[in-house]
């Protein structure tokens, strides 16, 4: 874990929103395309293709980081826990990698 806990703005597909919303998803398989640690927030920001963002989002803690290099290179399995939902508007960005 780095001293400081990153946060990383993540695009979410609404099944996988709900899904980590609800509690039922606690952990994804991602490429590691930002160095995550153990402590990073991750901000999850609900977002459709045709759509756009909804302007919900979650923010999750990132509990444990496994690396799968063995199955993909670069890929690591992220483990999580909510920490808080923030309903808001659309803003129109277009920041962040669909989760």
């Amino acid at each position: 874990m780095r001293g400081v806990p990153a946060f990383h703005s993540l695009k979410i597909i609404p099944e996988h929103f709900d899904a980590v919303f609800i509690g039922y998803k606690k952990a994804e398989l991602r490429l590691n395309d930002r160095n995550f640690s153990v402590g990073d927030c991750l901000i999850l920001n609900e977002w459709e293709l045709n759509a756009g963002y909804s302007g919900r989002s979650i923010v999750v803690e990132v509990t444990h980081v496994t690396p799968c290099d063995f199955a993909i290179p670069n890929y690591v399995m992220l483990s999580f826990e909510g920490i808080d939902s923030i309903d808001c508007y659309r803003d129109g960005s277009d920041e962040g990698i669909p989760f």
